[in-house]
C-alpha cells in the first residue's frame, strides 16, 4: 500500500512538472525527500517533512479561505502537518474540514502547488522546513465557516484582488495568480504585467 501511494504521489510530482516547469527545481526537492528512508510524512523528522494545504475555494471559485494563522501571524491557506497520512490528499481534505468546520467539501486530483519554507523555532521546536503539497478543494453551499483554535480569524477573499494584493503572502499571491491562469488562462499574463509596472 505504502509503496502505491508513493508511486502515486511520484507521477503527481511529475505531472506538476509537465504542468509547471519553471518549478522543476521545486518538485525536484520533494522527490528527493520521498526517497528518504526516515518517514517524510511524519513532524518529528525535524530535518523537514511533508505537509499539506488546500486552496479552499467558494462553489463558484471568486474567492478562496484563508486562515490568520495564529502562530506565524500571516494570511495563509488552511492546512498542516500529515502526520503519517501518505495520501495527502486525505491530509489536505481532513485540514480543510478541521480548521474550516465546513462540511460538503470536495478535493480535486493533482497537485495545484508546491512550497519549500522554514518555519521558525516555536515553544522548543527547532526552525524546519515544511515541504507543503497544496491541493484544490471545493467548498459546497454553505459557507458558514467556524474558526479554531489553530486560527486568530478566517476571511472569503476575493482571489482576483488577492493576486495583485502587494500585502499578501507572496506564496499566497502565486496560487491566486496559479487559479486565474487555470479558470482564465490570459489571467496570468496580466498580473505579470501589473507586477512589473
Amino acid at each position: 500500500m505504502t509503496a502505491t501511494l508513493d508511486d502515486g504521489f511520484t507521477e503527481a510530482l511529475a505531472d506538476y512538472t509537465r504542468r509547471w516547469p519553471g518549478e522543476a527545481d521545486t518538485a525536484a526537492l520533494f522527490e528527493t525527500l520521498l526517497a528518504d528512508p526516515v518517514d517524510p510524512f511524519r513532524r518529528e523528522r525535524l530535518t523537514g517533512h511533508f505537509t499539506a494545504s488546500c486552496w479552499l475555494v467558494s462553489a463558484d471559485g471568486q474567492r478562496v479561505l484563508l486562515t490568520h494563522h495564529r502562530k506565524l501571524g500571516l494570511w495563509l491557506q488552511l492546512g498542516g502537518h500529515a502526520d503519517g497520512e501518505r495520501d495527502l490528499t486525505l491530509a489536505a481534505l481532513r485540514e480543510a474540514e478541521e480548521e474550516s468546520g465546513l462540511s460538503d467539501l470536495r478535493v480535486e486530483a493533482g497537485i495545484f502547488d508546491l512550497d519549500r519554507h522554514q518555519i521558525p523555532e516555536h515553544k522548543g521546536v527547532p526552525a524546519h522546513w515544511h515541504y507543503d503539497v497544496r491541493y484544490v478543494v471545493r467548498a459546497g453551499d454553505d459557507e458558514t465557516f467556524t474558526i479554531s483554535e489553530e486560527s486568530l480569524d478566517l476571511a472569503w477573499r476575493d482571489i482576483a484582488a488577492l493576486a495583485n494584493d502587494p500585502a499578501a503572502d507572496a506564496s499566497v499571491r502565486r496560487m491566486a495568480g496559479k487559479w486565474l491562469a487555470l479558470c482564465r488562462p490570459d489571467s496570468l499574463e496580466r498580473i505579470e504585467e501589473t507586477r512589473a509596472k
